[in-house]
């Protein structure tokens, strides 16, 4: 067999940057059909590059594909922890995760408008300020396999456990209101969401369980306590991590 001889690296200029309203990964959504409600991103493609005529015939389309790079992610890994695929990790290329070996990301979003060389978008899943690689336009008879099969993400569904109901106490969401801002309602935001689908603790989710029998999960410079009782989980305390290097990026 002929040796393959890999290239040492690539260049790859970005074409633009897009503006949305996700300032960390606890704000945005998985993907652009799980947003909670719609949102808005605004992309803008620099000037002088002759991008006006790329863009000609684009405002006939519904829906685009953006290529992005996930430029806040400093590594990659080979086996991920998906956020819907219970307790198994499974490789990278399997999943949509951002730590990859190229953090290139692709999403399809809904084309609400071509203004020069501004593009609206609705319900975009980057991170804000994100540099855009690339844009296509979403083809439905050429790219829409609804029979297509899942593989591991079909199996997890089936056992997927119910939902947890998640009771956040007042005085939690009184000060995350007071010391954490628009943060704090994204980091109250991604608790509610990591552990109504599952509270058990997982060092990939930064859940542990304390001494008394109650457990912790930690988000940015935050520290939740909550309990588990049959379906319902119970956010009862809040407190800061004791340094900066506790604390998450």
């Amino acid at each position: 067999m002929k040796k393959i001889i890999e290239p040492e690296e690539l260049r790859l200029t970005p074409i633009g940057v897009i503006r949305t309203p996700f300032k960390s990964k606890y704000a945005a959504p998985r993907q652009p059909a799980t947003a909670p409600e719609t949102s808005v991103g605004v992309i803008t493609l620099y000037e002088h590059k002759n991008y006006h005529q790329a863009i000609e015939g684009l405002r006939g389309f519904d829906y685009i594909w953006i290529l992005f790079w996930f430029h806040k992610n400093k590594n990659w890994k080979p086996m991920v922890l998906p956020p819907n695929g219970g307790r198994k990790k499974y490789g990278v290329f399997s999943t949509r995760s951002p730590h990859r070996p190229n953090p290139i990301g692709i999403s399809v979003c809904r084309l609400l408008e071509v203004n020069g060389l501004t593009l609206r978008v609705e319900n975009p899943d980057m991170l804000d300020g994100t540099p855009v690689l690339d844009i296509k336009p979403y083809i439905p008879h050429a790219e829409s396999f609804p029979q297509a099969r899942s593989g591991w993400i079909e199996e997890a569904n089936q056992s997927t456990l119910p939902p947890f109901q998640v009771i956040i106490a007042p005085e939690v969401r009184w000060m995350l209101e007071e010391s954490g801002g628009g943060a704090g309602r994204e980091a109250l935001t991604y608790v509610t969401e990591t552990l109504s689908r599952d509270p058990r603790p997982h060092v990939y989710r930064r859940i542990k369980e304390m001494d008394d029998g109650t457990s912790m999960i930690a988000v940015q410079r935050w520290r939740f306590l909550f309990a588990v009782d049959a379906a319902t989980v119970r956010v009862f305390g809040i407190s800061r991590a004791r340094s900066t290097d506790d604390a998450e990026e």
